[in-house]
């Protein structure tokens, strides 16, 4: 059985919402399934979990959320090599320019992208739901 850590920042629910379809997805799959919030978690825990799904909405200039968020992501970066993540948010304005920043990043620091993100403006649909739950299924394979 395969450990998943979801790991979210949310300030008007629709990426807690999307994190909460993530793991229905990983537990459907069989996966130990966690969720915290972006403040409940920190670098120490990434080595408990075979992967990771990490959420954020997109921010001011299409940026991750800085107070709680990206401080936390910034220390996880340094052990995430070789780490399968997947990453999903919410957006209000833009086109997504956040999650691309953000895959890169996670890229260049050696993460296995388990698949493609998961982007959804204001609240998540059912199509976007339904995807959320498949980013957690394929995590916990």
């Amino acid at each position: 059985m395969s450990k998943i850590a979801v790991v979210y920042w949310s300030g008007t629910g629709n990426t807690e919402s999307m994190a909460a379809k993530v793991a229905e997805g990983a537990q459907t799959a069989g996966a130990e399934v966690k969720s915290f919030t972006a403040s409940e978690f920190s670098d120490d825990m990434i080595d408990s979990f075979d992967a990771v799904a990490f959420g954020c909405p997109s921010m001011g200039c299409e940026e991750l959320e800085s107070e709680e968020f990206e401080p936390m992501f910034s220390s996880c970066e340094s052990k995430l090599g070789g780490k399968k993540i997947a990453l999903f948010g919410s957006y209000g304005w833009g086109g997504g320019e956040w999650m691309r920043k953000w895959e890169e990043t996670c890229k260049n620091d050696g993460a296995v992208l388990a698949c493609d993100s998961v982007i959804c403006n204001d609240a998540p649909d059912g199509e976007t739901e339904e995807a959320c739950i498949a980013l957690g299924k394929i995590l916990a394979e």
